[in-house]
């Protein structure tokens, strides 16, 4: 049939028909979009799961290959150190967190869980602030892309960085309820506008010290949270060097946390630190490159003593330690502080050797101190005058202070009189200045050495009566009086005192094995015998340059030097302790030459602890092994107080000869 022409009619409905068609089609696809708009918003307004930051981390987080040796699901049983830190941020009391850490402990991975949480869970525009915007760059593609593409809940609310007017670029990543701002410190345009929940700070002691000509890039960044009622900063860092360090001052804001380990010989709870790290090696030298073998390391608990293996200690119950809980309630803030010591990526002897390779250069120490120890760097800074020094004084609390574990004597000789001073020292090259005094009279005179007898042989009590003698003395030999110092020496040997001669100039060793001499006796017959006695010969300018290395320490610890505040030690003492300083002249063959600074003529108190020190170096003592006596003589009866004297090394005198020659290889 032929088709008829439709009518006006006709035609009229079908154009209406069609109209209404189109209408409904977009009525659907506003309702869509108007449906999808509000999802996104309701979404937005969701409150979050009753979930910690770790709780999330164990249910949603994956790790990324590039990142992770061990990509998968994340475990926070693996780390159980940041547990505390990622719960600390979802707790509403917490505004400001503060995390102190050395490398290879997770610390990175726990600010990628707290922004996953942010984006996920409790929405809010986050400014992450780095060093640099190379470093903030840097940080996006490398951490924080693969954790957007490798964690499905993320990926779903990151908008897809490949499509057009995504608000995905390196520096911003946007997302339902607010949008991820990378920048660097020194980006005051970045920091100084629009209002922002959450500020992340990361490797804060190398941020600049000023946005621009702003100021302070921290105190801006947080200026925009002033509006957020439940705003949160988080500034994590590895630390640096001591006095300059805005990480270290930040933690003290905080309830200064350090994460402590149970001992298994006393259960007490401590912190693995260096100082308590024992380790043996071995040098291998092939075509005058060095290399390290460590052979054993373990720990040392500074509670009881014990020794323990670092499998042991590892596999010890740990838990956090506050030294200032009040600032939980007081400032809302918590601070943590971990090292590489507990890590489960980092073993002890990989820091070992780290430490061991940058013995000898200055900066490549400092970084195993701040990366690997999680310690600062003290920086050595030229002492001012005695004055200064008068400064550091300090009130023992008995005549031995508690650190002190072994006793040396320095003598100088004087045409008419002896000085002398008594050191103790404890780990690590800790020193105690313990008497100076004077004995006037002639070095060849009875009194004068029954006098030095009685400093020399009587025992130096701690507060709880615990007595240690003297191990070893050296008195210097040089002068009108050599032959007689000698022979005193010779006499004394249930003493362990030794003469000593001192050499000047470069490259001469501190200390090195004695030497034997004569000795010239004049008999009552007008006879003169010969004897022999060891001598030790010491490299003074060796040992000054180590003794003002030491008084630059200003931390007490290693290699910090003690003085008690009384008249021994006054201005006198420190003049003559700082009466030398290095001059370089050209002219020499050795250019390099200590001389006495104009108005200090009198140096006998560095000679004194010159010779103390190398008495020291000569016994090289075992201190765990005396630190293990010191303890035990405290439970010993009354009266039985006293703790012997260090053994020096064998063969340290001659063997025993005929006649009155009373000498023996042995102490």
């Amino acid at each position: 049939m032929k088709s008829r022409p439709l009518t006006a009619e006709e035609l009229e409905d079908l154009e209406e028909q069609e109209a209404q068609q189109k209408q409904e089609e977009l009525r659907k696809l506003y309702d869509q979009r108007l449906n999808a708009a509000i999802r996104t918003i309701i979404a937005g307004m969701r409150p979050p799961e009753n979930l910690t930051v770790s709780e999330w981390a164990d249910r949603y987080r994956r790790l990324s290959s590039e990142t992770n040796a061990s990509a998968g699901a994340w475990r926070t049983s693996r780390t159980p150190y940041l547990k505390e830190i990622m719960d600390a941020f979802t707790d509403p009391r917490v505004r400001h967190l503060v995390v102190v850490a050395s490398s290879q402990v997770g610390k990175s991975e726990a600010i990628n869980n707290m922004i996953a949480y942010i984006i996920d869970q409790d929405p809010g525009s986050i400014l992450f602030v780095h060093p640099t915007t190379v470093d903030a760059k840097e940080y996006s593609k490398l951490r924080i892309a693969p954790m957007i593409r490798d964690c499905a809940r993320l990926k779903r609310k990151v908008a897809d960085p490949k499509s057009r007017d995504s608000g995905n670029t390196i520096t911003q990543k946007s997302y339902p309820g607010g949008i991820l701002t990378l920048c660097g410190s020194q980006e005051a345009h970045s920091l100084a506008s629009k209002p922002i929940r959450y500020v992340f700070g990361d490797e804060r002691d190398r941020w600049a010290t000023s946005a621009g000509k702003e100021g302070d890039p921290w105190g801006l960044a947080t200026a925009r949270q002033i509006t957020f009622y439940n705003a949160k900063a988080v500034e994590v860092s590895t630390p640096t060097v001591k006095g300059a360090s805005a990480i270290d001052g930040a933690f003290s804001d905080g309830t200064m946390e350090r994460w402590k380990t149970q001992c298994p010989h006393c259960g007490e709870y401590h912190e693995i630190v260096f100082a308590d790290i024992r380790f043996e090696y071995n040098e291998i030298v092939v075509k005058n490159k060095v290399t390290f073998e460590i052979t054993s390391i373990y720990y040392i608990c500074p509670g009881c003593g014990a020794v323990s293996t670092e499998k042991e200690i590892k596999k010890q119950p740990s838990k956090w330690e506050a030294e200032k809980p009040e600032a939980y309630a007081l400032h809302h803030c918590r601070s943590f502080w971990l090292s590489s010591w507990v890590s489960p990526w980092a073993t002890w002897e990989s820091t070992i050797l780290e430490f061991l390779k940058a013995k000898g250069d200055r900066k490549k120490m400092q970084v195993v101190y701040n990366t690997r120890f999680g310690q600062l760097w003290e920086d050595r800074g030229d002492l001012e005058d005695e004055e200064s020094m008068m400064a550091r004084r300090e009130d023992y609390e008995a005549e031995l202070p508690d650190g002190v574990l072994c006793l040396t004597c320095g003598v100088d000789t004087q045409d008419d009189r002896f000085e002398y001073e008594v050191v103790g020292y404890g780990h690590f090259g800790e020193s105690w200045g313990i008497k100076k005094g004077v004995i006037y009279g002639r070095p060849d005179s009875d009194e004068a050495w029954a006098a030095l007898d009685d400093v020399i042989s009587r025992v130096y009590k701690f507060k709880n009566g615990v007595g240690l003698p003297i191990s070893l003395t050296l008195i210097d030999e040089y002068g009108h009086f050599t032959q007689d110092v000698r022979a005193r020496c010779l006499e004394r040997v249930r003493l362990k005192i030794f003469p000593v001669h001192g050499r000047g100039g470069m490259g001469i060793p501190y200390t090195s094995p004695p030497k034997k001499q004569k000795v010239v006796i004049s008999l009552e017959n007008g006879q003169k015998k010969i004897y022999q006695t060891y001598v030790f010969e010491l490299g003074v300018d060796a040992g000054k340059q180590m003794i003002m290395d030491n008084l630059r320490v200003h931390t007490v610890g290693p290699k910090f030097c003690h003085f008690p505040r009384r008249d021994d030690y006054g201005s006198q003492y420190f003049k003559g302790l700082l009466s030398e300083h290095l001059v370089y002249n050209e002219n020499l063959k050795n250019p390099w030459t200590w001389e006495k600074i104009p108005g200090h003529e009198r140096n006998e108190p560095l000679d004194l602890r010159n010779y103390a020190n190398a008495a020291c170096k000569i016994l090289s003592p075992d201190f765990d092994a005396l630190d293990q006596r010191l303890k035990l003589a405290q439970t010993l009866p009354e009266g039985k107080t006293a703790i012997p004297p260090v053994r020096p090394p064998r063969r340290a005198v001659p063997k025993k000869t005929s006649g009155n020659n009373r000498m023996y290889d042995d102490w």
